[in-house]
């Protein structure tokens, strides 16, 4: 079940885990972050029975943020993997007060991500290779499926996708910088392009590396997508969000116009 269209237009807690999507015993929290930038941050977290991943648990001044929402919802010693979707402290760096608070945690990231993560501070942990093994498979029998983003904006960077609930996650594809941050898209999608412009004219690699993206994804049914920065984009616009990206004109499209 999708709950994202009881948020529309609504306030939220963000002291509080919001319930996104549930199938079963199979859900999908947004764990708040509630830094008042446009800069804001997402975290959410997948939960499988009694398995729990957090996807791009943030920076460590949010770590007992994030810990404090999990305890909501369930022990955080049950936290079994961290889904980094880049090496990106605004991202990841939390990765290390969650191995000194559990070091059994599993890092789910790529290669060439994986290969910066030691500067953090901590280089011994159980890594689960998304560039080898593109599936993650639950005890249920449920899967993520890992679909490799390169230079979007990193060339490690991947998506992940939710095939019970037909969910991306989408790190920093997709992102927003808006002050007036709410939960859902709500206003006119013209109006959040401009907000996603100012994220991905600058940081984005090209229109190659977004179309590139795109053709990966055409074997998808998408119901919403969850970016790490600005609001969830739902049903009715995913179709939108794809066109965005095949359009985007961006980083060296820009920079090297005259080539």
């Amino acid at each position: 079940m999708n709950f994202l269209s009881h948020y529309n237009n609504q306030g939220i807690d963000p002291q509080k885990p919001i319930l996104l999507f549930e199938e079963g015993d199979h859900k999908i929290y947004w764990l708040g972050i509630d830094d008042e930038t446009a800069f804001r941050c997402n975290v959410y977290m997948i939960c499988d029975g009694d398995e729990y991943i957090i996807v791009d648990p943030g920076n460590r001044a949010y770590f007992n943020k994030v810990k404090d929402n999990v305890a909501q919802i369930t022990d955080p010693h049950n936290i079994k993997g961290l889904i980094l979707c880049h090496q990106d402290p605004d991202v990841g760096a939390s990765m290390v007060d969650w191995l000194e608070f559990k070091p059994e945690i599993t890092i789910i990231t790529s290669a060439r991500t994986n290969v910066l993560l030691p500067h953090y501070g901590i280089s011994q942990y159980d890594f689960y290779d998304i560039s080898k093994t593109s599936t993650y498979t639950f005890k249920s029998g449920r899967t993520l499926d890992f679909i490799e983003a390169p230079f979007l904006h990193f060339a490690g960077a991947f998506t992940t996708f939710d095939t019970t609930e037909n969910i991306l996650f989408s790190g920093d594809i997709w992102a927003a910088l808006d002050i007036d941050w709410k939960l859902i898209v709500d206003e006119d999608f013209d109006m959040h392009e401009t907000y996603m412009d100012l994220f991905h004219i600058d940081y984005m690699a090209s229109n190659i590396a977004t179309r590139g993206f795109v053709r990966k994804l055409d074997n998808k049914t998408i119901l919403a997508i969850l970016p790490q920065h600005g609001s969830i984009i739902n049903t009715d616009n995913v179709e939108n969000a794809i066109s965005y990206l095949e359009n985007l004109q961006c980083g060296t499209d820009i920079i090297y116009s005259d080539l």
